[in-house]
């Protein structure tokens, strides 16, 4: 929460405690994926916190926000690509809160805990979906 401070690996790792291994996951599949993306840390004040967030040619894909004990994903969908996740196989749950989010005129914004493996592969869905619209 400290803005003169940005985040290191080992700053992640004693905060995010088990869940970090899940956090190097995504950033692995989306380096994969991406081809070779921008990463970038931001602070958007003390409310908020830290965010860590992965482009591909300017365009955001994903943020991820340290937490205590956990993290969570967010993302940012266009009406083609709410869509696309609404006819995906992704849980009822993400489609229920990606349904009911708020519209903005860059889409839609939703929040992922990332506690457990469990959501990895939905958030990994979510990711093909965000960079093939």
């Amino acid at each position: 929460m400290d803005q003169a401070t940005q985040p290191t690996n080992q700053n992640l790792i004693e905060k995010l405690g088990s869940t970090y291994s899940f956090w190097s996951d995504l950033k692995s599949y989306l380096n994969e994926t991406l081809k070779n993306p921008s990463e970038e840390w931001n602070f958007p004040g003390k409310k908020y916190g830290w965010s860590f967030r992965m482009k591909s040619k300017k365009r955001n894909i994903i943020y991820f926000l340290p937490r205590d004990g956990f993290f969570k994903v967010a993302f940012v969908f266009g009406s083609k690509a709410t869509g696309k996740v609404m006819e995906s196989n992704v849980s009822i749950s993400i489609k229920t809160e990606l349904e009911n989010a708020k519209v903005y005129a860059e889409g839609r914004g939703i929040r992922i805990d990332v506690k457990n493996s469990q959501i990895l592969n939905d958030i990994k869905t979510l990711v093909q979906i965000k960079v093939a619209n």
